[in-house]
Parts: structure tokens; sequence; C-alpha cells
């Protein structure tokens, strides 16, 4: 493994692999631990689908995995179950008033 990589630990995978869904369809799924970990990483990094590393599997099961789990609630169900077993808040607000920047800081 590549150390700048994003990979989840047992821990975390432990937390979340009871929540994730189980209908494959008679069809073996790719694993799951290496599809996520490509699927934060590509979030994380804010890079597009296509320039995903090859060690997190083919990048079209990235993105199909992570739109399909979409539409059908998953990440949402996901968060939620990790917000209440005591993750972060499933929401953050942040005062505006906290983060001020001078009236010359939007030009050059």
């Amino acid at each position: 493994m590549i150390p700048d990589r994003f990979w989840l630990t047992d821990a975390q995978f432990a937390k979340i692999a009871p929540h994730l869904p189980t209908d494959t369809r008679d069809k073996a799924r790719v694993d799951d631990r290496r599809v996520i970990s490509g699927i934060v990483h590509v979030l994380k990094s804010g890079g597009r689908w296509i320039d995903a590393p090859s060690e997190y599997g083919p990048r079209k099961t990235l993105y199909n995995r992570y739109v399909r789990w979409a539409a059908k609630g998953v990440w949402v169900n996901l968060f939620h179950a990790l917000a209440q077993a005591g993750g972060p808040p499933p929401q953050l607000l942040i005062d505006s008033s906290a983060v001020k920047a001078h009236r010359s800081a939007s030009g050059g």
C-alpha cells in the first residue's frame, strides 16, 4: 500500500460493515473495503473519478457503487448510524461572524 492513499483500518471497517447492503443478486461483490476506501480517497482529494488510483480497483466500480448507494440511501443511513454511535454530529453549523475577512481580501 502506498502511504499517501486512504485506506480504512480494520476497526473503521468493522464499524461500517454491518450497515452495508447485502443484496448482491447472486453475484460476488468486489471487496467493499477497497471500494469504500477508493470512494473516500476521491471525495477527499476532490479529484475526478477517472483519476482514482488503480489500487482501489476499476474507476467505474467506484463511481457506480457511490451513485447506486446514494440513490438507495445507503450513505445517509451509514452516516446516521455512525453519528448515533458517538461519532461527529450529522450536521455542523458555522457562524459567519466567526469567519471574517478584510474588505480588500477579495482582490489582488
